[in-house]
């Protein structure tokens, strides 16, 4: 990507469209695209249409045919390059690359022992208690900057997976505190962080071996991690892959943007054809070309602050600084409607405020988080496709998401009501887009 010249062009644009970008109609409101001699074979068309809920695709495809190289109005003032972004993990694919990476890891003795044996040292966030577990699992383990035994100790590999999976020691004692939950996951961030040590090629290596084992193995399999049973299979959605590769004929660029570290996602972008260019995850600095355990900042928060990712408010900031190349805090807040996303997509409340961003549509598979369903079902705009995962859908929940009181979660982690952008709260949501 020319980043330089994307920068120019969105600086001229702000100037010139900041004043006075109008809201748009619903998309019931839109006229439907114009109609001529050839339209269908002309401007490309989703080929998995049929695979979509209701009139999801339908939706999908307007946005595409009034964004894309046949809707956009040639000559005039230059206008960005519409593009589009997309959560990776149980959005564009089954599963989760961070949990199958990890499990290589474990099994395959990759996990580094920490400076000074000292857990602390891979996240600020995290609490004595689960520093202390840590230790005392792995400490006597191995040396500083050397591999753990993961693949034969059992009680370091549960140690470290109950801190990946359940966010808790062993014993359920809480492992990370004092973050900012519009901003931060603590877990999450840790991921990437306990990769300290080794250098980014290194970690896309790691990340392809887990994922030529993942793709290999069959859906539904499972494996041995430390003492427990854990999922073992990923797959690409082919609907998500057809839905990408048609915004890529239509001049819509599309981009990964995970909570994931971003070297594994480079290395499963490319499977459904996304580059390293346009890939954003959490993304650690270095030391002498190894990771360091800190990470980039955004929104006027400096690199090594450690607190903010792209998490929530976070992914908003990184969709703004990456693609947009905006500075300082502004890029914690909503762009100007032209200068937006046309299409978002996610599946969890860490996706929610780059979906409210999309102006064309908002494309959520159903996977029961509480935040993102409210918004979505409550469909503000008329632009929200909810629609069942592809593989293994869920069914439907059985109590409405108590959007009207706890759904939300503050920056303190407090639960909260869910409210739109006017401050009005959203009212309880029946489940009704499941498998």
């Amino acid at each position: 990507m020319r980043r330089r010249s994307r920068t120019a062009l969105v600086l001229a644009s702000l100037v010139a469209m900041v004043a006075g970008v109008l809201a748009a109609p619903p998309v019931s409101a839109f006229p439907a695209p114009a109609t001529r001699p050839g339209h269908a074979r002309d401007c490309p068309q989703l080929r998995l249409a049929d695979d979509w809920y209701g009139d999801n695709a339908a939706l999908i495809q307007r946005a595409i045919d009034r964004a894309g190289r046949c809707g956009r109005k040639h000559g005039g003032r230059p206008e960005p390059r519409p593009y589009a972004v997309f959560d990776f993990d149980n959005t564009l694919i089954k599963n989760d690359i961070s949990d199958q990476t990890i499990f290589w890891m474990l099994r395959h003795d990759k996990i580094l022992q920490p400076e000074r044996r000292d857990w602390r040292t891979t996240s600020r966030f995290m609490t004595d208690a689960g520093a202390a577990a840590l230790r005392e699992a792995c400490g006597h383990l191995a040396r500083p900057g050397t591999p753990l035994p993961t693949s034969t100790d059992v009680r370091c590999a549960d140690e470290i997976l109950s801190v990946r999976t359940e966010e808790t020691t062993t014993d359920g004692e809480e492992v990370f505190a004092g973050y900012h939950h519009r901003r931060m996951q603590g877990m999450y961030a840790w991921v990437g962080q306990v990769l300290r040590g080794y250098r980014p090629a290194e970690v896309r290596r790691i990340a392809a071996q887990a994922r030529r084992a993942a793709l290999r193995a069959p859906v539904g399999a499972t494996q041995q991690v430390g003492s427990t049973r854990q999922t073992a299979w990923i797959r690409y959605y082919p609907q998500m892959r057809d839905l990408v590769r048609t915004l890529q004929r239509a001049g819509i660029e599309p981009w990964i943007v995970s909570a994931s570290p971003k070297e594994f996602a480079d290395v499963w972008g490319a499977g459904i054809g996304i580059d390293r260019a346009h890939t954003i995850g959490v993304s650690q600095l270095t030391t002498r070309g190894r990771l360091n355990g800190h990470l980039e900042g955004c929104g006027g928060i400096p690199d090594g602050a450690d607190t903010i990712m792209t998490y929530v408010d976070g992914k908003r900031c990184f969709v703004n600084k990456r693609v947009l190349g905006v500075k300082g805090p502004r890029a914690l807040r909503p762009m100007p409607r032209a200068l937006r996303p046309v299409v978002a997509g996610g599946d969890a409340t860490t996706d929610v405020s780059m979906l409210q961003d999309a102006t064309g549509v908002h494309v959520v598979l159903n996977r029961n988080g509480e935040e993102l369903m409210c918004v979505a079902y409550d469909d503000a705009d008329g632009r929200w496709a909810v629609n069942p995962m592809f593989i293994q859908p869920l069914p439907r929940r059985a109590e409405p998401y108590p959007c009207s009181t706890t759904a939300y979660t503050t920056a303190a982690g407090d639960p909260a009501p869910v409210r739109r952008r006017d401050g009005s709260v959203i009212p309880d949501q029946d489940d009704t887009v499941f498998g």
